[in-house]
């Protein structure tokens, strides 16, 4: 059985997601301690144990410790990751995409498809956006032979969360290949982005994000589209701005930045597009 200090190196919640599943994927049992050690709020929180118990039911396995604020878990995974329609929900503003990331790999070489509805939080500070995993990770992944697609079915903000993401993952054909990427720096030859709001059309929070950022691209001779979305279905008022770069040799660069409290519409986008000029 293999032993993972959780409080190694960031000492957080990033080291649980990956080591189980890479457990999952392997067979093989692991067992954490010190779970989130550094944190200020340390062991498992809701998103932790959703994803966890994910992963039990995605491969017929086992827990024992999955409860809030454990310091210590132990996973037993069994030899065949499952097919089929999953749904569940973090509870929480927890993010759904690193949930989704975390139960990607043992779907790829799950027994038939796979088909994950998680609800949770999709644009927050400190985890990947669902733009960037639907327009980024995912294509960059298919280069290494997966097969997925990710589908967001209605916004979610902190606190309250709600946002509902569908992940459909079909069983790599073989082994994965190696991702290699040219050293060099390539041009980029187009630019696109989304600036997403939620209830807050009135104030054009999108259209601000979205002409904020695309003006300081344009002083550097790019010139992006950024498709303006103004929604109503998420639970709570919210903002997300998203800007992906498509490089001559194919490779996709992502930048992206959730709304906040205080945090500017303008402020966003000029984030975003110093992010990507970086």
């Amino acid at each position: 059985m293999l032993e993972i200090d959780g409080s190694q190196k960031s000492g957080s919640g990033t080291i649980v997601r990956v080591a189980l599943s890479l457990a999952a994927v392997l067979g093989k049992e692991v067992r954490l301690v010190n779970i989130r050690a550094r944190r200020p709020n340390p062991g498992l929180r809701r998103q932790h144990l959703a994803g966890a118990r994910a992963l039990a039911e995605l491969c017929g396995g086992s827990l024992v410790g999955d409860s809030l604020g454990s310091r210590e878990l132990l996973f037993r995974p069994a030899d065949t990751v499952r097919g089929g329609s999953y749904r569940w929900d973090i509870g929480s503003a927890g993010s759904a995409t690193m949930m989704a990331a975390g139960l990607l790999p043992p779907a790829c070489f799950a027994d038939a498809p796979c088909r994950f509805r998680i609800q949770g939080g999709l644009f927050q500070d400190f985890a990947p956006s669902a733009f960037h995993m639907q327009q980024v990770l995912l294509p960059t992944l298919a280069r290494m032979g997966t097969h997925a697609e990710l589908g967001i079915q209605r916004p979610g903000y902190v606190p309250t969360g709600g946002g509902v993401i569908e992940l459909a993952v079909e069983p790599a054909d073989g082994p994965l290949a190696p991702l290699v990427l040219p050293q060099r720096r390539a041009s980029v030859k187009a630019v696109r982005g989304v600036a997403l709001s939620s209830h807050l059309e009135e104030r054009q929070v999108s259209r601000r994000m979205a002409e904020t950022c695309a003006a300081l691209l344009a002083r550097r001779g790019l010139r992006p589209h950024i498709e303006v979305r103004n929604d109503s279905t998420a639970a709570q008022a919210g903002a997300a701005l998203a800007v992906i770069a498509e490089t001559e040799d194919g490779r996709l660069l992502g930048a992206d930045r959730a709304g906040a409290p205080r945090r500017t519409s303008e402020a966003i986008g000029r984030t975003v597009a110093q992010a990507r000029l970086a």
